[in-house]
């Protein structure tokens, strides 16, 4: 069982690297007077207040540190990064004078900071040469230059930077050379163990306060997971290596303490205690152990020799750039989408020399980095007031390059999501994002006196794809004929079962969100720039043909039509599979086979899931042939992940999140770490590995098709549906006609905020 947080960390963390933020809500003209004082001195013509909702902020404002999705926003809103993306969230390469591209059939042009030029070399080298926009301005008014961009790539790529952005993981020449003969003090602490009597590096006191901490603190943080597990019945009480197991940590001991359970939760972070949080079952490390123990796992030490700077890093000019990367990698790109922080606010300008290898701070001391976390500085729209009382105050930055935004004032409300519908008839926000439903639909018409349409006199909804999507998966390993998951016979079996899954998609998915989704036909999020598109070549509706190939749907088919026709495919599929078929029913199935299959759905106990229907259906039609489709509605995720997760389901439904680059390796490739539907193809590894090596968009999207064929193929995922989210605002009181059209997951109210108006 994986926990949810993590992986919910690990998406919002790939998000934060190209400053792809969606938006939090906001609030209302009306403000206290100590709003009111906060805001004072902006010099805009137009002195309002946009008010926002939000969920909750940690405070980590940093463009290096910051983690939520609510703290992100404010980096957005303050920062400018070096590359930007489009409506698809493909990299925009040449910003100064930007570029045109069409989406949803209209063409819109985006610029950005910078150009960029990928060189792919004979030797298996990449340059990606940056050339900066040469009038860039941080708020306060000092000069943004391209050392501004060398020190924030170098605080990235420290041994003890612990944040979210993972350039140091990247192909850049000599950055492994740089990041090595250093490690920070947690590591060496755990790795030297409780009887360690060299105290070259550290001290007796230091030591005997880390081993305090993990005996107390750590074994209550762990011990805490194991009650939990306990708790929701996933484990007998005390089984200390049974609740790890469950929560992803397996191979413990049988005897294992809470003790022992933390240190594999060290071990699986690199002791980096600020994201062993993200396993918390209740309390916050922080609260558990010393401060200065906490600190540790920020402290270099020197371990031996290593560079000192990274060869790759290429200072070419004032306003140039050069990354040598010793290989391709598809997705570096999005790595170097990073924020452009000012040297001069997060680091010591008295340190910087770039030919003395010197980068603005001692290497393995972020000391003054850290220090700013709470109070960012940067060059984007809007400037840092303060963060007080759930909301944080942001004023309009005269300076920014895309031009001073037109509201003065931009305040970001915490607020609960019941309440960021209620708030905008209300008046106490202008902006907000509640979970899209069909009754925050009906709440919304009721506000606009009846009306269904999406701009009413009160709210104005405006829809974009969730970045994400709906599936159904069956295993290989667990469906198949004669325990050969690759045969043609076992993809005929999932296919037979597939076809009539496919066929009930759309009346399950319409009776549970309305128009608020729709059904997709490959294994990818609608929102990607890989994903087919109707007017492809080749585009083919999931699991509409039989076993010859023939299409089994024709132009003017009702309901019940379809679903007989998708039966009797069905059929022909069980038949190629090897089952024996008498009078239309399946009466024995071949050796490895079954009759009936168990699929594991998470719809809370109660039907409660948008795959719910569909299966149901599904299920009785199968039911008409002699097939059993037993369906296993299970109360809780966390069990629902670790019946797939482990390896013992046989069909299952569950959602994947997205990324802007498409990759499909850890998914898709035989020795992808969540390949849970166990396809091991040496095409599709080839085709996934392939599209890794290419920095051509064209080309690699057309190695995905051909990827997602594959997957279609073996039968292993049914795409479902992509559902849809929304941002309201207050028609009223936000200029609707200034919004930017046509929002995503990658392009969201706030991608054009310095043109927003309001009435």
């Amino acid at each position: 069982m994986k926990n949810p947080k993590r992986l919910l960390a690990l998406l919002l963390a790939l998000t934060m690297c190209i400053g792809l933020l969606a938006a939090c809500g906001k609030s209302g003209d009306d403000q206290s007077s100590d709003t009111q004082t906060a805001n004072a001195g902006a010099d805009n013509k137009e002195d309002k207040t946009l008010v926002a909702a939000s969920n909750h902020f940690e405070g980590k404002f940093s463009p290096f540190f910051a983690q939520s999705a609510e703290d992100n926003n404010i980096v957005s809103l303050t920062q400018i990064s070096l590359l930007g993306t489009d409506r698809v969230g493909a990299i925009v390469e040449k910003g100064i004078e930007g570029e045109t591209r069409p989406y949803n059939g209209t063409d819109y042009h985006y610029t950005g900071t910078s150009d960029l030029t990928i060189t792919e070399n004979e030797d298996g080298t990449v340059y990606y040469d940056f050339t900066l926009r040469d009038d860039l301005q941080f708020s306060d008014g000092t000069p943004v230059d391209i050392d501004d961009v060398i020190f924030t790539m170098y605080v990235l790529a420290d041994p003890t930077y612990d944040g979210s952005t993972t350039l140091y993981s990247q192909p850049i020449l000599g950055m492994d050379q740089y990041r090595s003969g250093m490690s920070t003090l947690s590591v060496l602490l755990a790795a030297a163990g409780k009887e360690n009597t060299d105290f070259s590096n550290w001290t007796e006191e230091q030591q005997k306060a880390f081993w305090k901490a993990v005996e107390e603190g750590g074994a209550k943080f762990a011990q805490e997971i194991v009650d939990y597990c306990a708790a929701e019945g996933y484990n007998a009480e005390g089984d200390v290596a049974a609740a790890a197991a469950n929560w992803g940590f397996e191979g413990l001991a049988s005897d294992a303490t809470a003790e022992d359970f933390f240190m594999a939760i060290g071990d699986a972070y690199g002791w980096n205690f600020a994201s062993i949080e993200g396993e918390s079952a209740g309390s916050a490390l922080s609260d558990l152990i010393p401060e200065e123990v906490y600190e540790y796992s920020t402290i270099g030490v020197s371990t031996g020799n290593s560079a000192s700077y990274i060869e790759g890093i290429q200072r070419t000019g004032d306003y140039s750039l050069r990354i040598v990367a010793t290989e391709i990698a598809a997705n570096m790109v999005y790595s170097l989408a990073l924020p452009i922080a000012p040297l001069h606010y997060y680091g010591d300008e008295s340190k910087y020399d770039y030919e003395g290898h010197s980068f603005g701070f001692d290497k393995g001391d972020l000391s003054s980095v850290r220090a700013k976390t709470t109070k960012p500085l940067g060059a984007g729209a809007y400037t840092f007031n303060n963060y007080s009382n759930g909301t944080v105050y942001l004023d309009a930055n005269p300076s920014y390059y895309q031009g001073a935004p037109a509201i003065a004032h931009l305040n970001l409300l915490e607020t609960l999501e019941d309440d960021k519908v209620v708030g905008i008839q209300a008046g106490t926000i202008d902006i907000g994002d509640p979970s899209y439903s069909t009754d925050v639909r009906d709440q919304i018409a009721e506000y606009n006196g009846g009306s269904d349409a999406l701009e009413g006199d009160v709210v104005t909804i405006k829809l974009y794809d969730f970045l994400g999507y709906g599936y159904i998966a069956m295993s290989a390993d667990n469906v198949n004929v004669g325990g050969e998951p690759n045969s043609e016979a076992s993809r005929a079996l999932r296919k037979a079962i597939a076809t009539v899954i496919s066929a009930y998609r759309a009346e399950g998915i319409d009776s549970y969100y309305g128009d608020t989704a729709s059904v997709i036909n490959y294994p990818i999020s609608s929102t990607s720039w890989a994903a087919p598109q109707v007017t492809d070549d080749g585009y083919q509706v999931a699991y509409s043909v039989d076993a010859s190939g023939k299409a089994i749907y024709t132009d003017g088919m009702s309901a019940e039509e379809r679903y007989q026709a998708a039966l009797d495919a069905a059929l022909s599929f069980f038949e190629a599979a090897g089952y024996t078929v008498e009078n239309g029913k399946l009466t024995a199935a071949p050796a490895g086979a079954k009759l009936e299959y168990q699929v594991n759905i998470g719809a809370n106990g109660n039907g409660s899931h948008p795959s719910f229907l569909l299966l149901k259906n599904a299920s009785d039609a199968l039911a008409k042939i002699g097939f059993t489709l037993s369906i296993n509605d299970i109360a809780t995720a966390a069990e629902l992940y670790q019946t797939y997760q482990s390896g013992v389901a046989d069909i299952w439904v569950a959602a994947w999140g997205a990324t802007p680059d498409p990759d499909m390796y850890q998914i898709y490739h035989s020795l992808g770490s969540t390949n849970y539907y166990r396809i091991f193809d040496e095409d599709l590894d080839e085709l996934i590995t392939s599209a890794r090596q290419s920095t051509d968009q064209t080309y690699r999207k057309g190695l995905y098709k051909a990827a997602m064929e594959i997957v279609m193929d073996w039968a292993v995922e049914i795409p479902i549906y992509q559902r849809s989210e929304c941002y309201i605002f207050s028609t009223e009181r936000v200029d609707i006609s200034s919004l930017t059209p046509d929002m995503t997951p990658y392009w969201s109210w706030m991608s054009e905020i310095q043109t927003l108006k309001m009435n």
